[in-house]
């Protein structure tokens, strides 16, 4: 129910800037009466005779839900109040004619207190005919209608109100700092959310303390921060101050943790005019910060927005192409070196673009990864990988690779498998799962439950890639794998007199040899890598000696006894020599 009744003088804890509010009436004190309102938690707004806006504060803003911009000097309280969501259609009437009244009253001094459930306004006639309106909330409504909760920063709504305000001053200058907290993930994860929450409560202590009382700091959701400063003085040396800060070790619970904070800054008027593009220019720099390798500042570039076009069309294209099954699968050949014969083709995922040809998989497979979209990719890889596999030679096996993502949901991707061997009639001994090592570093337990679930189905599995990341001794005998396949990295430094990797390769061997299982050798490009192959201990040899990846009409080409390596031909671009192969999918080997 709405209340209107006459009160005593206002009473709130910043009564030193009611009175002041009262007193000044002069130019001289009005820049400090602006200083005075921004730092009042209560909402307050100064109106002339006119009811136009005098001063606003941002909380006043907040309170009454305003939409838009932060009212400037002449907005009309009309306009003001018709853009409050808080406030009913009945209630904006009242304020707009208690106002009316109480400006045409003759009566200096005159208050009113109106209630509309939660919002409590204060109006007050001044001299010369102004009002001051006050909006104060309880101390629980104040924190959490301005306050993140769990860090006592600013929200996110005192960030987007304190972003407009900047933009209604004339040559209004600012810097924004977005702030990504870098491996926090991996601290709620091993630590736990609670201590993960204690740890964003020492972040917020470590950032307010390092800025002044005048600069914005706030808290926008999970681990990210923003600052937003008035002066621009000084911004690189402070974001690196911040960076050196939050990366120390900190003691949280009793557990020692280490994060560090990836930081994009985009500045005013130079990078913006406006709040939400100054916003997305800082979040382009952040992102350019994490893509450099995190723990670094990246100011807003020009050229950080065409990158940023780019990919969202190349995002857009491959939601289309994932939805319209706008790929391909080609082949290429592994060698059995003891027969000389073609026993496997691994499936190679190409992307036909309609306007731009094949794509890299370099360039989408870890957009795709990043979407989420390499599930339903994975799936449809699979399925037709096992279809042409099951019009080939029955002693012939087909490889896929499957990507670690694939690897979160392990009932589906059990189900996948069991169903391509399904509706192809595929038999399992027929199929290869090829995974990175990257599969097994989180969620260790797991992942061998679906190895092993997978072997059930009778496929086989292979580690690809080993030896350019984590891949260990452990790792191997941590599963039982089938095949384990030496990187064309080893394989490119054979030729040459005292070449590093010709020790590489035969240690590898001889360790897979040892455990049981079929070595593979990836990038065979020339005859004297092929000669060492042989002698070296390995079982298989694949590369562009053999073959460049065919598309599925030219594999039976490739079955022929009389010619041990076949020479086909090369249908698609070449990747250069020494290219590395993504998780999950590939370049040609």
């Amino acid at each position: 129910m709405n209340q209107i009744s006459s009160q005593p003088p206002i009473q709130t804890d910043d009564q030193h800037i009611a009175r002041s509010v009262v007193r000044t009436t002069t130019s001289d004190q009005a820049a400090a009466l602006r200083e005075s309102f921004l730092v009042i938690e209560d909402g307050a707004i100064l109106l002339d005779a006119r009811l136009c806006v005098m001063l606003c504060n941002i909380p006043a803003t907040i309170r009454l839900g305003h939409q838009g911009a932060l009212p400037s000097r002449g907005y009309p309280l009309t306009k003001l109040i018709a853009h409050s969501s808080a406030l009913d259609a009945d209630a904006r009437t009242t304020v707009l004619d208690r106002c009316s009244a109480m400006s045409a009253s003759d009566l200096a001094g005159g208050e009113a207190r109106l209630v509309f459930g939660d919002i409590v306004i204060r109006i007050r006639r001044l001299a010369l005919g102004r009002l001051l309106l006050w909006v104060p909330a309880s101390r629980a409504a104040g924190e959490s209608s301005l306050h993140d909760p769990l860090t006592g920063l600013g929200n996110r709504r005192v960030f987007q109100a304190a972003l407009a305000a900047i933009f209604t001053k004339p040559n209004a200058s600012a810097a924004l700092l977005m702030i990504d907290l870098d491996r926090f993930k991996q601290v709620n994860d091993t630590l736990g959310h609670p201590v993960g929450d204690a740890l964003l409560r020492l972040v917020g202590q470590r950032l307010r303390a390092c800025l002044s009382q005048e600069d914005v700091v706030v808290r926008l959701g999970g681990d990210e921060f923003a600052v937003l400063l008035q002066h621009l003085d000084g911004i690189d040396a402070l974001g690196k101050r911040l960076i050196d800060l939050l990366s120390r070790p900190y003691l949280v619970e009793g557990h020692l943790a280490n994060i560090g904070a990836s930081i994009g800054i985009a500045v005013a008027p130079s990078d913006a005019n406006d709040p939400s593009t100054l916003m997305r220019h800082a979040d382009l720099a952040l992102y350019d910060a994490k893509a450099a390798g995190r723990h670094c500042i990246r100011f807003f570039k020009s050229e950080l927005n065409a990158r940023a076009q780019a990919r969202l069309a190349l995002e857009t294209d491959l939601r289309r192409a994932t939805a319209l099954n706008q790929f391909a699968l080609y082949y290429q050949p592994l060698v059995d070196i003891a027969s000389g014969r073609v026993t496997e083709f691994e499936a190679l995922l190409r992307w036909q673009h309609p306007s731009r040809g094949i794509v890299s998989p370099a360039e989408f497979i870890p957009l795709a990864e990043e979407l989420g979209l390499i599930v339903p990719i994975g799936e449809w890889v699979l399925r037709h990988a096992c279809r042409t596999a099951a019009t080939w030679p029955a002693d012939v096996r087909v490889a896929v690779n499957v990507s670690p993502m694939q690897f979160s949901d392990s009932k589906r991707l059990i189900c996948a498998v069991a169903d391509a061997l399904t509706t192809s009639g595929l038999p399992g001994s027929r199929l290869e799962i090829e995974i990175t090592e990257s599969v097994l570093m989180h969620n260790n337990a797991e992942t061998l439950e679906t190895l092993h679930a997978l072997r059930a189905l009778g496929v086989s599995i292979a580690m690809d890639d080993f030896g350019t990341g984590y891949s260990s001794l452990s790792q191997l005998r941590s599963f039982p794998f089938d095949k384990v396949k030496i990187d064309r990295s080893f394989v490119s430094q054979i030729d040459g007199k005292g070449g590093s990797g010709r020790e590489v390769v035969r240690a590898i061997a001889a360790l897979g040899s040892n455990l049981g299982m079929t070595v593979t050798v990836e990038g065979i490009e020339t005859d004297a890598q092929a000669d060492f192959v042989e002698t070296s201990g390995g079982h298989q040899m694949q590369g562009y000696l053999i073959s460049h990846p065919v598309p599925s009409d030219m594999v039976s080409a490739l079955f022929s006894p009389q010619s041990p390596i076949a020479s086909a031909p090369n249908p698609e671009p070449v990747a250069p020599a020494g290219s590395r192969r993504l998780r999950g999918h590939d370049h040609e080997k």
